[in-house]
């Protein structure tokens, strides 16, 4: 989180999100070798929950409404909420690639945190960064983590 953070701060975007939290800590270094802790599933599924949270946006018509932080809790905001977590997972089961931390990953879109094409690619470079260091670090403490797939 460190390094996603620093790169945050030096190119001042939105590198660091909460869905990172669980992914590193929880996911990466405590359950390694989990098919849901893979370099697969997470950018597969952090991207699938990027994808249903603008979608979502689209469909209730809130592509440009400002944050529920700012607008408040509508109708709309609320099925855009749950209509970004079914099909989240609903894909992710479908490809296969179950990762937790999508939830957030979909609400943060869906609710209006993040808005603009730059800050969705930002959160993407955040997944990826984090990606390649938990990967690393697992590979220097001897984890024979895989390189894509936890099945090979």
């Amino acid at each position: 989180l460190v390094v996603s953070g620093l790169t945050a701060y030096a190119f001042k975007q939105p590198l660091l999100i909460p869905s990172l939290g669980p992914t590193a800590p929880l996911l990466f270094f405590e359950q390694p070798l989990a098919a849901p802790s893979s370099t697969r599933n997470t950018l597969i599924g952090h991207l699938v929950a990027i994808l249903a949270g603008v979608l979502s946006l689209a469909v209730f018509g809130l592509l440009d409404h400002p944050s529920i932080l700012a607008e408040g809790v509508t109708l709309a905001r609320v099925g855009a909420g749950a209509l970004s977590l079914a099909l989240t997972g609903a894909i992710l089961l479908l490809l296969r690639s179950s990762h937790p931390p999508t939830g957030a990953t979909t609400l943060i879109v869906s609710l209006g945190l993040l808005q603009t094409p730059l800050e969705m690619r930002m959160l993407m470079v955040g997944v990826v960064i984090l990606t390649i260091v938990g990967w690393a670090i697992n590979r220097v403490l001897g984890v024979p983590i895989p390189v894509w797939s936890a099945n090979g």
